[in-house]
């Protein structure tokens, strides 16, 4: 298996763990994970069983990702991030199957938002600090509030796009059409 780092006081049960991967104290990480490569896992954090994570993603400290969860490339998810898989919980009463929750590739999530369980959050997509994330977010959209709302268009390097569709810090440009939100290669 490739090396990673974990902390003497990490708790870390999986063997699939990505090399240059970085586990820091308190994170328990139970035995099914699939965690990618060059991966910072930050300290008090949980992973259950049914849950995979891509490369170069970071998850900052206080974050608990339950089964159902697949997290893609690059992602980012901010400190005290709460995932939920269950939409109507019970004590002692289990799903057949607990609901996915999808993060695709470069989104990122803001300190202390919730994602409901069942939503899919798009590339490059950004989602505000506090928010609670209540349905599935499109490509390189920004949303935040109480629940989510739709604020705008976000570039892939993480700027917002002006009324144009064009990244007044990067130059790139979009357009929109009928399959979604697309850069226009120059």
């Amino acid at each position: 298996m490739s090396s990673f780092f974990a902390h003497s006081h990490a708790i870390v049960e999986s063997k699939k763990i990505g090399a240059d991967t970085r586990i820091w104290a308190f994170a328990h990480i139970l035995p099914d994970v699939e965690i990618g490569r060059n991966c910072n896992i930050n300290d008090h954090t949980f992973i259950e069983n049914d849950v995979t994570i891509g490369d170069n993603v970071t998850i900052k400290s206080g974050v608990y990702i339950w089964d159902g969860a697949r997290i893609g490339n690059n992602v980012f998810i901010g400190p005290n991030v709460t995932f939920t898989n269950d939409i109507r919980p019970r004590s002692k009463q289990y799903p057949s199957e607990f609901l996915k929750t999808l993060l695709d590739d470069y989104c990122s999530i803001g300190a202390n938002s919730t994602i409901i369980a069942g939503n899919t959050i798009g590339k490059y997509a950004m989602i505000g600090a506090g928010s609670v994330v209540t349905t599935d977010i499109p490509n390189n959209t920004l949303w935040y509030g109480n629940p989510a709302k739709f604020k705008g268009y976000i570039c892939n390097c993480g700027e917002k796009i002006d009324e144009n569709f064009k990244c007044l810090e990067c130059g790139h440009e979009y357009a929109i059409n009928n399959t979604g939100f697309l850069e226009i290669q120059i």
